[in-house]
């Protein structure tokens, strides 16, 4: 926590600090990830069916929350319906100006025609959320 708070530390009030977290308890470590201070918190959901929305910890997170909508280790291009469904889940247990839509973890394991078109879904899903509320 004392490394990560120190590296950020020199970020502008303007700046918004991220960090992502990948297939961890979140719930066993809620209160390290809460004293780094990052604006917001991405984290694995779509992998593992969106088990942090049902933990404890999804309480323990007062800043931005995203929990990831994408299962980047398949190759499978989820559907705007898949999308729709994980984002769904995180809106029923989170406000909506928390969530935050993004993948599980980073893309470098997929072509760039899968993170195109997965990426095209992810922005098409996020779209219909938006204009839900």
């Amino acid at each position: 926590v004392g490394a990560y708070r120190r590296a950020t530390s020199g970020a502008g009030d303007a700046t918004q600090i991220h960090t992502h977290l990948c297939y961890s308890d979140a719930d066993q470590i809620a209160a390290a990830i809460e004293s780094l201070d990052a604006d917001v918190t991405s984290v694995e959901s779509a992998r593992s069916d969106g088990r942090i929305l049902a933990e404890s910890a999804v309480g323990a997170f007062t800043r931005g929350l995203g929990p990831g909508v994408y299962d980047i280790h398949s190759p499978r291009v989820p559907s705007v319906a898949e999308v729709e469904k994980l984002l769904g889940a995180a809106l029923a247990v989170l406000p909506a100006g928390r969530v935050w839509v993004n993948p599980d973890c980073g893309l470098k394991t997929r072509t760039y025609p899968q993170v195109e078109a997965a990426l095209a879904n992810l922005v098409t899903a996020a779209a219909n959320a938006r204009q839900a509320l």
